[in-house]
């Protein structure tokens, strides 16, 4: 059986403890043990023990010890696999967490909006089967690692904004990239709980913690 780690807490708008709760379902019913941690001291353990490690905690601090270890897991092959600020606006200023997570939040411009996620990779085991599908929710600008794999994209689209200077930018929703022997699967949809009650959002991440883990 495997064994994964959930540590949530962190800016309770993106409401932590649920996400955590379905991501424990999730994992649950793929016959994973699962413990779960509401303290940032579980990256102080031996994180070698899981299969898979899933932050749901954004903004906050960690500390250069849990940085370290959690790295050094993730080099030794444990997975980790998040989504939405939980894993990649979960550390501001940890600029080791955002080389290894691949990404960094840093805005959503009109907040809770209708939008279109485009799946770029339709032969993937991670996608394939999945149609592009629509979702009311924080549409995701985020500054991406070179080195990630995309499946799955956004279009932004503005008239005024100032970003609307560039014409149509699409950035990516779902990526996987690797940190050593570790895989890294990131989802930028996640703003509550409520999101994976769309079944196209809540096979992505079943999937991502499927491809992730050790």
């Amino acid at each position: 059986m495997k064994k994964a780690l959930i540590v949530y807490g962190g800016w309770e708008g993106h409401d932590p403890k649920g996400v955590a709760e379905v991501f424990e379902d999730i994992l649950t019913k793929e016959n994973f043990s699962v413990e779960n941690s509401d303290s940032l001291d579980a990256f102080l353990t031996d994180l070698s023990v899981y299969d898979l490690i899933i932050p749901v905690w954004t903004m906050g601090t960690l500390s250069w010890e849990m940085s370290k270890n959690v790295l050094s897991a993730v080099e030794s092959g444990v997975g980790l696999a998040g989504c939405h600020g939980g894993m990649c606006d979960a550390f501001r200023d940890n600029t080791d967490w955002q080389f290894m997570t691949g990404a960094q939040w840093v805005a959503h411009p009109d907040n809770i909006i209708n939008y279109k996620v485009n799946i770029t990779d339709k032969t993937h085991p991670l996608t394939k089967g999945i149609n592009d599908f629509s979702v009311a929710s924080e549409q995701y600008y985020i500054h991406v690692d070179p080195a990630v794999k995309v499946y799955a994209t956004t279009v932004f689209k503005s008239d005024s904004a100032p970003y609307a200077a560039n014409g149509e930018i699409t950035v990516p929703v779902v990526y996987t990239k690797f940190w050593g022997k570790g895989k890294i699967y990131y989802n930028s949809l996640g703003h509550d709980r409520f999101i994976f009650d769309i079944p196209e959002v809540r096979e992505l991440m079943r999937r991502g913690f499927l491809y992730a883990a050790r």
